[in-house]
C-alpha cells in the first residue's frame, strides 16, 4: 500500500487563487503535470479534452479578454468590477483552461466523454499537488460567456470545464467540513 499516496488523498484541499504565489510550475514539470492530466478514462480513444495554458503575460491579457466580454455582455458594469476581470487570472500565477470536447461517437455517450474531461481536471489538480504545487478549480461565469468562448477559439462542441488556478499556497488551507458517509452511501440489495 501507497500511505503517502493515501494521505494526501485523503487532506487534499484546494487553495483560493489569491493564495497562490509564485513560482508555478513550468516547462517540463508543467509538461509532466498535463501528461498526467491526460491520463485519464478516454472511451474509445477519443481526447474528449484539451488544455488551454495562461502564463505569464498571457494571464493580463486574458483579463482584458474579460473586461471586454463584461463590458459587451451586461449592462453599464462598474469601473470596480471592469477592473476586477482585468486582475483575474493575475490572482495565481499559472491558469490552466481544461476544455471539454464532445464528439458524435456510437459507443461513448456524450456523458462519459463529458466526465473524462473532468477526470482530466482533477488529475491536473492531483499531479501539480503531488509536486508541491497548490490548486482550485473554478469555472465562474468567464467559463460560460459566448464572448469568452469566441475569443479563445473554443469550436461549437466544446466548452469550458473549469479554470484550473496554479502556484504555491501561501499557507495550508484550512480543513472544510466533508460529508458524512451515512449520508451518501447506500448499499444496494436485491
Amino acid at each position: 500500500m501507497n500511505d503517502a499516496l493515501i494521505e494526501a488523498l485523503a487532506t487534499r484541499r484546494s487553495v483560493k487563487p489569491d493564495r497562490l504565489r509564485e513560482p508555478a510550475p513550468s516547462g517540463e514539470e508543467l509538461d509532466r503535470i498535463l501528461t498526467i492530466a491526460a491520463r485519464v478514462p478516454d472511451h474509445k480513444k477519443l481526447v474528449p479534452w484539451r488544455f488551454i495554458v495562461f502564463e505569464g503575460d498571457a494571464r493580463a491579457a486574458a483579463g482584458e479578454l474579460f473586461a471586454a466580454a463584461c463590458a459587451a455582455e451586461e449592462k453599464e458594469p462598474s469601473h470596480v468590477r471592469l477592473e476586477t476581470e482585468r486582475g483575474r487570472f493575475l490572482r495565481a500565477p499559472l491558469v490552466v483552461a481544461v476544455v471539454s470536447r464532445v464528439s458524435k461517437r456510437p459507443g461513448a455517450p456524450e456523458w462519459e466523454q463529458i466526465l473524462s474531461s473532468g477526470a482530466a481536471a482533477f488529475n491536473l489538480c492531483l499531479a501539480a499537488n503531488a509536486l508541491g504545487s497548490g490548486t482550485s478549480w473554478l469555472t465562474e461565469w468567464i467559463a460560460y460567456s459566448p464572448f469568452v468562448h469566441e475569443k479563445l477559439g473554443l469550436a461549437e462542441n466544446e466548452r469550458i470545464a473549469g479554470f484550473v488556478h496554479v502556484g504555491t499556497p501561501m499557507e495550508k488551507p484550512e480543513e472544510r467540513e466533508r460529508p458524512n458517509l451515512a449520508d451518501i452511501v447506500t448499499r444496494w440489495q436485491p
